[in-house]
């Protein structure tokens, strides 16, 4: 199974990883007989481990409690995760934790060995990671006090401005933070609503944390709770469009906000709901692969009107001022 050594050594991860092991379950996993799953404890014990525990065959073995070693050995496809992880930071609106990633990023290759490294860096190289345009920068030391807070179950009051209100102090008790479409939100309970609301952490700013606990009502889904009180303002188009590349092209490309993406018949079905279909249409233009419009007949004319427009273009005629301004009045009713 592994040379001496890894056997030691998983003998090490097992320990940290279970309040205790029997010596049975050792010899179990580390396919070696009982009489040398005590060797290897001996062997912890010899290099300073604080192993506890009898080492006869039925034996049970534990840690010290309060002890605790970073992870010594990774995986290929553990290293090659936390890799990625690491420079996908700036697609969570992390950018700021740049130096911290890199810094992390050198100590995670010193404890890899050097096939495992090289493996790693060779397939990091081959890929290439962007932030979609409507990511949001987030102040990564708030986030984190925030994080902290709700994993305590403490109350946190901040200054909160949005485009509707002027700049307030909030009190909060935060059940969930979480990342939707290129923003963090905080949701929990506000006090000055007195109700459940949600605030995006980009608007936050002198972020405390009380020294107030509260108890957050037991499998609240925050995600669920975020999308009903997203609702597009109506009227909203419902929008059926087949695009002629697979979905995992797409993703990361298109918004997800009220967005479903499909496979269908070699390519993507994309339902949405939108308001403003000359947006629409130009993103749709902007995707650069070809696409057909199944519905809203609106969203067609859309396209109808925008044909003509180019095709004015095109001939380097210019449209006359008044053609202009009753094209720009029409789009501009329907948009409403």
């Amino acid at each position: 199974m592994y040379d001496p050594s890894m056997r030691v050594l998983t003998v090490l991860e097992l320990l940290q990883a279970r309040e205790s092991v029997t010596g049975a379950e050792l010899a179990r996993v580390l396919e070696v007989s009982p009489r040398t799953v005590q060797r290897y404890i001996a062997r912890l014990q010899d290099l300073g481990i604080p192993v506890e525990g009898r080492r006869g065959v039925g034996g049970a073995y534990r840690l010290k409690p309060g002890f605790r070693l970073p992870p010594l050995m990774f995986t290929g496809e553990e290293a090659l995760s936390l890799a990625l992880g690491l420079r996908a930071l700036h697609l969570l609106g992390l950018g700021a934790l740049a130096p911290a990633a890199h810094a992390a990023g050198a100590k995670l290759a010193r404890t890899l060995p050097h096939a495992i490294r090289e493996t790693v860096e060779a397939l990091e190289d081959a890929v290439q990671l962007d932030a979609s345009p409507w990511v949001v920068s987030t102040d990564a030391a708030l986030l984190s006090g925030l994080l902290g807070a709700v994993h305590g179950a403490r109350t946190v009051e901040f200054a909160y401005a949005s485009p509707h209100s002027s700049r307030q102090t909030r009190r909060v008790d935060v059940y969930r933070a979480l990342h939707l479409d290129g923003r963090w939100y905080a949701v929990g309970r506000c006090h000055l609503r007195d109700a459940l609301r949600s605030f995006r952490v980009d608007r936050m700013a002198d972020l405390r944390v009380l020294d107030v606990t509260f108890t957050a009502p037991p499998g609240f889904d925050a995600l669920a709770y975020l999308r009903s009180t997203l609702p597009l303002p109506a009227p909203a188009a419902q929008i059926s469009v087949w695009l002629d590349a697979p979905p995992e092209e797409l993703r990361g490309r298109v918004s997800v906000w009220f967005t479903h993406l499909g496979a269908e018949a070699g390519g993507t079905r994309l339902r949405a709901e939108r308001n403003d279909l000359g947006g629409f249409a130009a993103f749709l233009l902007g995707l650069d692969c070809d696409f057909r419009v199944d519905g809203p007949p609106e969203l067609r004319a859309v396209f109808a009107r925008l044909g003509a427009r180019c095709a004015v273009l095109g001939s380097g005629s210019p449209a006359s001022p008044g053609a202009a301004g009753h094209a720009n009045g029409k789009a501009a009713s329907h948009s409403r």
